[in-house]
Parts: structure tokens; C-alpha cells; sequence
């Protein structure tokens, strides 16, 4: 499982980011931060697309860059690489220190704040699967990496989460599918440190959503492709610049397309949801939106779409994982403190095998979830992975999610605690498309 990186590799070229930013200062990381380098050496709206950038177009002919499939050891081993743990242990305690503590100010204002999405670009999180040539940080694929990341990220907070990681899910599928000229347009944004808002559309409001079965369409004509449709779940899109649509392309079928904020048809509308309000969740909706032909990504290939859809899936088992790790150590405190009738509840037997099945239930999900992970990044087949992934971490999220709110009785209703709101955001697995990736 364990990806394999040079000693100086990706975990320290992230910690020496992080070490050079005065934000780590005001999130209080310097000394975590130091000591690991030392060790490893946002109602209604409906408003037009953002047209805050305008990405300077190049022409490439050349062959794309792409990651490297890291190799197998030969050795199961779920052991994470020492650049993993250093990267893991920083973004958890960022996620303990700064998500956590902003989780229900960010929900009740349905958005991230902007101080905080601006923090994240300090870990590199939009770097870590674009190529050291294109300025990102490494020459492997990450996707195991990916998944620890959401999962750390999630423990603090799934919505802010998503808001984060919602630009590296366009800087990854660019890194992936991308020709040359669309890398070497719209990457170096991704690289700096004005990052792009940026989301990747998939999903659509209506009742049993297929991501193969696409009612977006794009239509070919001399100027390019005109596209109507609307996108629902879409990160942030009142402020997204860009964005990762998926189409389908008249003769082509479902493909991912780049549309940029500033096309005229372009319009960004509410999409309140029950959970993973952080994320400041909008509709997108595309009116007779005409793009060039060269803003299909990379070649339009089925297998990449395919492939785009179970890498997305990947990461939303990722964030389950966080989320209910969240909720089996705050449940786990809280029966032991909470007395009844002269004892605390944990003594119940049914209260302790209540809790004792969040655990199981939860390591079995991790298990598949990293497996499917590993077989990604080595470019083997993962669908049976994944699959098991997305039904496992969908079925029994949504189990944690209830029973921790049932282990709180009450307290689990009210909004004193974060289990109901853990227990909303998880049900989102198994219902999202798109948004993250790995």
C-alpha cells in the first residue's frame, strides 16, 4: 500500500512550504511544523461566472507530462511511508486546530473561510499530483497519499474539507488526462500561490443520477462545442474560475470538458443541502456555453472518464474515513464520561458494542478504501476495489453517522454537539459524483 519515495522526497518538499509561510504562524503550527522538518531532515443567488483570471492560452504540440505509476514493493504493507506521515501529521493537527474549532461557523455561513482555503495552498495540496516539471512536487502518482490527506482533512471537518480540496481535484484530472497546451495553460496557476477556485461538475439534480448517463450535452459545431445542461454540488461555484464539466459530447458520450467562469452562458445559482454546507455547494448552469474543441480534456477518452469516476469515488471513501474516525473517538469520550443510573453508560453492554462495531466497521472500510488506493497509483485495475469501497464506506458511513447521533441520545439531536452534523455530511458518500479526486 505504502508509496515509495525518495528520503527527501514529497513529505519534506511540502513541510519546507509549510516552514517557509508566516500563516503557520497564525494557525500556531510553527513548532509542529519545524520539529517535522527537523525529523525528516459560503439563500438564494444567482450571479455569472467569476472572471477574476483569465488563463493565458499556450499552444503545445508536445507529448503531456505524466506521473510515473509508483512500483510494487512486493510486500503488503499498510505502513505509511515516513513522507506520508509527515504530511499526514501536520494537515491533522491543522485539521484539530483550525477546521475543528471553525466547523460550525463555516456551516452556518455555507462557506470556507477564505483565510483558511488560502492556509491550504501552504500544504501543497493542489501540488501533490501535478509533476515536479509542471511545479509540482512529485513524479509519482499519489493516489494513496490523496486518500490520506482527505481522510486527515475530514477528522477536523468534511465540508471544509471539500472546499479544500475541490482545486487539486481540477489540478489532479489536468495532471491525468490533460493535453500538453491545457497543462501548460492552466497548471503554473495550480503551482502558485494564487491558486485558482476551481471545481469539478458531475453531478446533476435529479432522482438516481448516473454519471454515465449524462443529460449535460455538448453539440459539435464549426466554432467548437455549444454546451447546455446544469451541474449540482459544484464546490464553491459562485467564486470558481474554472471548471472540469461532465458531458455528453454528441457521438463521443461522457467526457470531461474545461469551462471557464468568464463564458458567456455561464451562471452560478443556490444548491442548499442538508449536509457538507462548508462547501459552499451551487448549481451550475450552462446556456448555449460554446468552447473551443481543444477544451475537451486530454483526448476525450471513455477510459479516463471512467477512470475520473472511480478516482472521485476513492476520495469521498476517503473523507467517510476521517469523518468517522471523528465520530468513534468523540462517542468513544463521551459514553465514558456520560453517567446514568451511578455509571457511565460504557458499561452497558449494548452502548459498548454499539461502539465497538463503529471500529470494526470502520477498519474494514479503511482497508478496502487504501487497497483500491494502491492498485491506482501502480495503474493496475481498481474497479472491484473501488466498488467495494464506495458501497462499504456509503453503507456503513451512514451506520456511524446514526449511531453515534443514537449514542448521544438527545445531546446526538442538538447542535451543542458535532455528531449531527457529522451524521449529515456522512450520508453525502454515497450520493456525491465529482468534486474530489485523487
Amino acid at each position: 500500500m505504502a508509496t515509495r519515495r525518495d528520503p527527501m522526497g514529497i513529505g519534506l518538499a511540502v513541510l519546507n512550504r509549510i516552514a517557509s509561510s508566516p500563516t503557520i504562524d497564525k494557525l500556531k503550527l510553527r513548532k509542529t511544523t519545524e520539529r517535522a522538518v527537523y525529523e525528516g531532515a459560503k439563500g438564494g443567488f444567482r450571479v455569472a461566472g467569476a472572471t477574476t483570471r483569465a488563463f493565458k492560452r499556450v499552444k503545445g504540440g508536445g507529448k503531456p507530462t505524466r506521473l510515473a505509476r509508483t512500483s510494487d514493493s512486493g510486500v503488503f504493507d499498510l505502513e505509511p511511508t515516513e513522507d506520508q506521515q509527515m504530511i499526514v501529521g501536520v494537515i491533522k493537527e491543522f485539521a484539530a486546530e483550525v477546521l475543528r474549532p471553525g466547523a460550525a461557523d463555516a456551516e452556518s455561513s455555507n462557506d470556507t473561510s477564505k483565510e483558511v482555503l488560502a492556509q491550504t495552498s501552504d500544504f501543497g495540496l493542489t501540488l501533490l499530483n501535478i509533476p515536479e516539471s509542471l511545479g509540482g512536487l512529485s513524479e509519482d502518482r499519489s493516489a494513496v497519499t490523496g486518500v490520506l490527506v482527505a481522510e486527515a482533512l475530514a477528522e477536523g471537518d468534511m465540508g471544509q474539507a471539500v472546499a479544500c480540496l475541490a482545486p487539486a481535484a481540477v489540478a489532479t484530472a489536468i495532471s491525468l488526462w490533460g493535453s500538453d497546451a491545457q497543462q501548460q495553460t492552466y497548471l503554473p496557476a495550480f503551482s502558485g500561490d494564487d491558486v485558482p477556485a476551481s471545481a469539478l461538475a458531475v453531478a446533476e439534480p435529479r432522482v438516481l443520477f448516473d454519471p454515465f448517463e449524462l443529460q449535460t450535452t455538448a453539440v459539435k459545431t464549426d466554432a467548437g462545442l455549444v454546451i447546455n445542461g446544469v451541474k449540482s454540488a459544484v464546490v464553491r461555484g459562485s467564486e470558481a474560475e474554472l471548471f472540469v464539466v461532465a458531458v455528453d459530447v454528441e457521438g463521443s458520450g461522457p467526457t470531461l470538458v474545461l469551462v471557464e467562469s468568464s463564458n458567456p452562458g455561464v451562471t452560478i445559482e443556490a444548491d442548499p443541502s442538508m449536509g457538507l454546507r462548508a462547501a459552499g455547494l451551487s448549481r451550475l448552469v450552462l446556456t448555449d456555453v460554446t468552447v473551443a474543441a481543444d477544451a475537451v480534456l486530454g483526448d476525450g477518452s471513455a477510459d479516463d472518464y471512467r477512470e475520473c469516476i472511480r478516482l472521485s469515488r476513492l476520495a469521498w471513501a476517503g473523507l467517510a474515513l476521517g469523518t468517522g474516525r471523528a465520530v468513534l473517538d468523540y462517542v468513544s469520550d463521551y459514553v465514558k464520561t456520560r453517567s446514568a443510573f451511578g455509571e457511565p453508560i460504557a458499561h452497558r453492554q449494548a452502548v459498548a458494542f454499539m461502539v465497538a462495531n463503529i471500529a470494526i466497521e470502520l477498519e474494514g472500510m479503511r482497508l478496502v478504501t487504501l487497497k483500491a488506493a494502491s492498485r491506482a497509483e501502480q495503474g493496475m485495475d481498481f474497479a472491484r476495489e473501488v466498488a467495494l469501497a464506495r458501497r462499504l464506506t456509503s453503507e456503513y458511513g451512514m451506520k456511524i453517522g446514526t449511531d453515534g447521533v443514537q449514542l448521544l441520545g438527545g445531546h446526538g439531536f442538538v447542535k451543542e454537539h458535532p455528531v449531527e452534523r457529522w451524521y449529515r455530511d456522512l450520508r453525502a458518500v454515497g450520493l456525491m459524483e465529482g468534486a474530489v479526486l485523487v
